[in-house]
């Protein structure tokens, strides 16, 4: 899968299940090449969120619900996620 794609399928899976009033995912990954176990089919996104919806949960609340609206990306094609919520 390439960058583009899993950031579409990121952002729409994520509006689906979240209310959000603004969404920036970012490709990271060249910051991990040359890191031990970088894979370059996996990828590392930082992911801006506004959502009055995921502001009041605690950081461990609005984490989980992301990681499971995400869990296949996670599995196959995530290697990390940076989450900021505002």
């Amino acid at each position: 899968m390439n960058i583009n794609d899993l950031i579409a399928i990121v952002k729409k899976k994520l509006n689906d299940k979240i209310v959000i009033q603004s969404i920036e995912i970012e490709d990271k990954s060249f910051l991990h090449i040359g890191h031990k176990g970088n894979d370059k089919k996996k990828f590392h996104l930082r992911i801006l969120i506004s959502s009055d919806e995921l502001s009041k949960m605690n950081r461990i609340e609005s984490n989980k619900k992301i990681y499971k609206i995400l869990d296949k990306e996670l599995k196959n094609n995530i290697h990390s996620l940076q989450i900021l919520i505002s």
